[in-house]
């Protein structure tokens, strides 16, 4: 299966007054993406935190694509790492190789993997 995830963590920065939308760096860092990194953003694989608005308070959120899914468990029970004012929860993801736990995260989609060869 091919699951989409949404993965949600409070702001990391120490100035309170910034709004949804806003980049962490967009003052301090007036680079393009090429001069910054060596090379084009659309080459490098990343994962691009975005801030958005949540009862008025700006938090992050990234989407996470995994592939070769077998199943997803949503526990019942909250975990004890799971933090109440942030979307979504602990949830465990199975794959042939394995199992691992996302924290703070909403499921948005599920596909059966389609691909017959």
């Amino acid at each position: 299966m091919l699951v989409y995830l949404y993965q949600y963590k409070h702001e990391e920065v120490e100035d309170g007054n910034r709004t949804a939308g806003e980049s962490q760096t967009e003052d301090s860092v007036d680079k393009d993406s090429e001069e910054y990194f060596g090379e084009d953003m659309s080459d490098l694989a990343v994962e691009t935190w975005e801030t958005v608005e949540r009862d008025g308070d700006p938090i992050q959120r990234r989407t996470i694509t995994l592939d070769e899914v077998v199943a997803i468990s949503v526990p019942e029970e909250l975990a004890d790492d799971d933090d109440p004012d942030l979307p979504g929860r602990t949830t465990q993801i199975r794959t042939g190789g394995g199992e691992r736990f996302i924290p703070q995260v909403e499921i948005l989609e599920v596909q059966e993997d389609t691909d017959t060869s």
